[in-house]
C-alpha cells in the first residue's frame, strides 16, 4: 500500500478503487497515466525494485535495504523517512522522482509484472520479490482496511474474505500477483524470499539480500542491520513505523500500521468453512506457479 503518499491537495480527493487494464488503482493516489509511464522508465544496472502484494513485508524491506545501504548505522537513517528514501513507483508524480534520484535507486511497488519497466527483461536492475502466506495476508489486510482511510472499511470479516478471494481489493488477486512475477523470474535478476523465513531467522535472509546486491558488510554491520530491523525496534522507530503518515490517509487512533508481525494469525480468524473454501481456491490457483516459489504448505493447514 502506498502509505508513504503525501500530497498537499489530498484533502479534496475522494479515494476509491479504479480499474485500469484489469488492475485496481486508488484514485487520488494513483493515476492510469502515471502507471502507464512506468513501462518505459529507463533502468540502471544499480536499480533495485522490491515487489510485494500488500501486507507482505514491504515496510520491513524498506528498513532492511535502507540499513544495508548505510551498513547498519541506524543514525544515518534519521534524516529521512524510509518511505521517502525508498519510495513507491506507482504514486502520482513518481516519474520525476524516479528520473532525478541518484544511484542506487531503490523503489517498492505492489504492481503486477506487466506494468513494470521493460528494461527488467534485459536483466537490468534487480528485483526482490517478497511473498507471504496468503491467509495471513488476508487477515492483515482486513485490519489495515479498518483504519486506512484510502480504503473501504470492511462490513465484516466474511465480506472482506470474499472480496480478497475474488481480487476485489487494491492489489487484485494474491494468486495472480505471485504468478505474474514468479513465472517471469528467469527473465530478470530475481531474488525470491518469504515473510515466513524472515520471521524464522532474519540474518540468513539479510545475508542473501546483501549478496544479491553485491554489497560487502562486516559481521558486525550485518548484526546491526538485523537488530534494527526487528519488529520491536521498527515499531519504535519514527523513520520506519509509518506513524507520520497523514491522518487523512491513516486513522492512527484506530490501529497501528505495524500491528503484530507474526506468522499464523489467520488461525485466530478463519473458521473451518473459511479454511476449506480458501484451500480449495488455493489449490486451483497455484497450479501454474513453479513449486520452487512456494513455501512449506504445512503452514497453510489448520493443525
Amino acid at each position: 500500500m502506498e502509505e508513504g503518499f503525501n500530497h498537499s491537495s489530498c484533502e479534496a480527493l475522494e479515494f476509491k478503487l479504479v480499474i485500469h487494464k484489469g488492475f485496481n488503482l486508488i484514485s487520488g493516489i494513483h493515476s492510469p497515466e502515471v502507471v502507464d509511464q512506468i513501462h518505459n522508465f529507463e533502468i540502471r544496472d544499480s536499480d533495485v525494485f522490491v515487489i510485494t502484494y500488500p501486507k507482505s513485508g514491504t515496510v520491513w524491506l524498506q528498513q532492511i535495504l535502507r540499513l544495508i545501504e548505510v551498513k547498519g548505522d541506524v543514525t544515518a537513517t534519521n534524516d529521512r523517512l524510509n518511505s521517502e528514501r525508498i519510495p513507491w513507483m506507482e504514486l502520482l508524480e513518481s516519474e520525476k522522482q524516479f528520473v532525478s534520484a541518484p544511484s542506487p535507486r531503490i523503489h517498492v511497488s505492489h504492481l503486477p509484472y506487466r506494468f513494470m519497466p521493460l528494461g527488467l527483461k534485459q536483466k537490468k536492475g534487480k528485483v526482490i520479490y517478497v511473498a507471504r502466506n496468503p491467509k495471513d495476508v488476508l487477515v492483515s489486510y482486513f485490519h489495515f482496511h479498518k483504519f486506512a482511510n484510502m480504503l473501504e472499511t470492511p462490513k465484516d470479516f466474511d465480506t472482506f474474505f470474499e472480496k480478497f478471494l475474488e481480487g476485489n481489493v487494491f492489489g487484485n488477486c494474491w494468486f495472480e500477483h505471485v504468478k505474474s512475477w514468479c513465472c517471469h523470474s528467469d527473465e530478470m535478476n530475481f531474488l525470491y524470499i518469504t515473510y515466513e523465513e524472515m520471521i524464522k531467522d532474519l540474518r540468513p535472509v539479510v545475508e542473501r539480500i546483501v549478496s544479491f546486491l553485491g554489497m560487502d558488510l562486516t559481521p558486525q554491520q550485518l548484526n546491526d542491520v538485523v537488530e534494527h530491523s526487528t519488529f520491536r525496534n521498527m515499531k519504535n522507530n519514527p523513520q520506519a513505523n509509518y506513524q507520520q503518515v497523514p491522518g487523512l490517509l491513516l486513522n492512527h487512533q484506530l490501529g497501528a500500521f505495524l500491528r503484530k508481525g507474526t506468522v499464523g494469525d489467520w488461525k485466530n480468524y478463519f473458521t473451518v468453512a473459511h479454511n476449506e473454501r480458501f484451500d480449495k481456491v488455493y489449490q486451483e490457483k497455484i497450479k501454474d506457479i513453479p513449486l520452487s516459489f512456494m513455501w512449506d504448505m504445512s503452514d497453510l493447514v489448520t493443525p
